[in-house]
């Protein structure tokens, strides 16, 4: 009969996968202003490892009490910066090592899955109405996209996201050994 893993369990399982796990993952948020977008974004980034989290222009900070109901307290477990204008965001990234891919459609952009994710990144999101600045995706290394087919022309940011950082950790552990 299956059963829910226990809470035990579950963090058995979480640590297998912390140790096979061993690239560096950052996040640049840019504009998000909803503070239950923030809140999940925090939370996608806590779940998925991810080091840093640099709040770029006018980004909603996680402390803002709307936010921590869907953030749930990952905010502490999760580095972040104080909004600081986009450049410096990505050239702080850089100065950690990270390449910096916006998600976002541009002319040049390749699809998520066809992305170099397997080594240091830090992925940029952009705001809720009008995604990342030109300032922002001049500065950035490249741009990726979430292929999508159906009749809607885009994601909620916190969900393209989460969608984004699982498919960064799906590209490392790709070709890890059946556990």
């Amino acid at each position: 009969m299956r059963r829910q893993l226990r809470p035990t369990d579950v963090k058995r399982l979480n640590r297998t996968w912390r140790r096979n796990t061993h690239n560096r993952l950052g996040l640049i948020v840019e504009s998000v202003t909803g503070p239950f977008n923030i809140g999940s974004i925090f939370r996608s980034a806590a779940a998925f490892g991810v080091d840093e989290i640099w709040l770029a222009g006018n980004a909603t900070p996680p402390t803002n009490p709307k936010a921590g109901k869907t953030a749930l307290g990952t905010e502490r477990l999760v580095t972040w910066h104080e909004a600081m204008p986009a450049t410096e965001a990505v050239k702080a990234a850089r100065e950690e090592g990270y390449t910096v891919l916006a998600v976002e459609l541009t002319a040049d952009a390749v699809p998520l899955h066809r992305a170099e994710l397997g080594r240091d990144v830090c992925l940029v999101v952009g705001s809720e109405d009008h995604g990342c600045s030109p300032a922002l995706l001049d500065a950035a290394d490249g741009a990726c996209y979430i292929p999508q087919i159906g009749r809607v022309g885009s994601f909620n940011v916190a969900v393209a996201t989460a969608i984004a950082l699982a498919e960064v950790r799906r590209q490392e552990w790709e070709n890890l050994p059946e556990s």
